[in-house]
């Protein structure tokens, strides 16, 4: 990925990141509320031997005292010295236990040794100091001094005696919140471009050309509307309306697939349920009708039928009953107003893949072929049942329709190769509920595609719709 890419991550998958800092400061913050305080003493001491007034003898003394204070950094949190401790102060402690809250550090260049220790009680963090410092002091008198001689040549003075602390060494509020702040933003961010990477959710062209290999035309972009989910159908419309234009750039754009043919016949299908197809092939047989040519919508949907519900016509007589012999075309197709005609699929037969992949079926798509300019059939989707295959094969092509960020990769490459499996021919893709234009990062770049997405309609046509708001507005105020 690009720097571009990463940016683009952050700005699309911004919520996963501050949940997840939100998250990590609020563990952050319980941790620091819950954790009981720990204060700290701190004494220091100062190792010295014997000098005579000359100076190398000076210099040498003081190289010794460094080295010695060295190896005293680590006697000092060793067991003798706990042990001498807890026995002088009669604690309900081990040794071991005390050792883990000594701590010792040197200060650069210097015989200084400082000697910390920490504890719940303020007040016994400066006793159990204290108490540290004077037991090393006898320590170290003991450990230097020769045998038979009464001095020993290195001491280790207290030069600073262990003092109360006012405030804890931990926790610190401050810092565990920016810390855990930090941390949650780079975990937020880590998670946001793992997901991205695991992403395999159809958002672009891009997606769509990598699983075919090739450049699939992208004929329609349908943008997602609450109201559509109440009302699917762009019949009632204004014919200024966003919805209705981009229907109207589906239907341009599948003029240019078989340009100057005639009585061209298409399957709607999709790879797996609820992508959307149904509402596609009506509302696109919908805007055909309307530019003058003869239509005829076709429901081979013969699991799941649609079509005459969306219509509120009768569904009962239709596809199945032609195939049956039991009427003829012309009797069961329904008029569903100007050039547009409906043939239903009729009631839902025990064998639908095999009635349609029959030769009667494919003999009565010709038969419809020739008295419409256009014939739409809206086919059941290609990965749970076989019923679209033989259709899309049987037809000028397949109309695949995906639902934007619900229809995967591995979705769409599945139903290419049931296509490919019948030779059958894909003409394009419809992308369906996909975002509005100015709130996508990344588009599918179809035609004019976008220029109508903002509602582009006559002044007065705009005028007319805002008097219109604006009067159902007061009239549910004075209610």
């Amino acid at each position: 990925m690009e720097l571009k890419d990463y940016l683009r991550i952050a700005r699309e998958r911004w919520l996963l990141i501050t949940v997840v800092a939100v998250l990590t400061v609020a563990a952050a913050g319980f941790y620091t509320v819950s954790v009981t305080p720990q204060y700290q003493s701190t004494a220091r001491l100062f190792v010295k031997t014997p000098q005579s007034a000359d100076g190398g003898e000076l210099q040498q003394g003081g190289q010794f005292s460094q080295q010695r204070v060295k190896s005293y950094a680590t006697l000092i949190k060793g067991e003798e010295v706990a042990s001498r401790v807890v026995e002088k102060l009669g604690l309900d402690e081990t040794p071991q236990d005390l050792m883990e809250r000594i701590d010792t550090s040197i200060e650069l260049d210097t015989v200084v040794l400082s000697v910390s220790v920490t504890d719940p009680s303020p007040e016994r963090a400066q006793e159990l100091t204290q108490t540290v410092a004077e037991a090393f002091a006898g320590y170290v008198r003991e450990l230097e001094t020769p045998d038979g001689q009464q001095e020993a040549p290195v001491k280790a003075s207290i030069v600073d005696r262990a003092t109360v602390s006012g405030s804890p060494v931990s926790p610190q509020p401050a810092r565990n919140l920016g810390i855990a702040l930090l941390l949650g933003l780079l975990l937020g961010y880590g998670l946001a471009v793992l997901r991205e990477l695991m992403d395999n959710r159809i958002t672009s062209q891009e997606d769509i050309t990598a699983v075919s290999g090739r450049e699939v035309p992208v004929l329609g972009d349908i943008h997602f509307e609450r109201d559509a989910v109440k009302q699917p159908l762009v019949r009632g419309r204004s014919g200024h309306d966003p919805r209705v234009e981009a229907f109207r750039v589906l239907r341009t754009n599948l003029q240019f697939i078989d340009a100057g043919a005639a009585n061209r016949c298409y399957v709607v299908t999709s790879a797996v349920p609820s992508e959307g197809k149904s509402t596609t092939a009506a509302n696109l047989a919908q805007v055909i009708a309307d530019n003058g040519q003869r239509v005829l919508l076709v429901e081979a949907d013969l699991r799941r039928p649609k079509l005459a519900e969306y219509l509120k016509l009768e569904g009962s007589v239709g596809v199945t009953t032609i195939l049956l012999g039991r009427v003829e075309p012309e009797d069961a197709i329904q008029k569903v107003g100007g050039t547009l005609d409906l043939l239903p699929s009729g009631r839902i037969p025990p064998n639908p893949a095999e009635l349609l992949g029959s030769a009667a079926m494919l003999k009565l798509l010709d038969r419809l072929r020739l008295d419409y300019d256009v014939v739409l059939v809206d086919a059941p989707p290609l990965l749970p049942v076989t019923d679209a295959a033989p259709l899309a094969a049987a037809t000028d092509g397949a109309i695949m329709v995906i639902r934007h960020g619900s229809t995967t990769t591995d979705q769409y490459a599945s139903a290419l190769d049931r296509l490919a499996s019948v030779d059958a021919r894909l003409c394009g893709a419809v992308v369906t509920m996909s975002p509005k234009p100015r709130k996508r990062r990344r588009g599918y770049g179809y035609g004019y595609g976008y220029g109508y997405g903002y509602g582009y309609e006559p002044e007065t046509a705009r005028r007319a719709r805002r008097r219109s708001l604006l009067g159902d507005r007061a009239s549910r105020t004075d209610r």
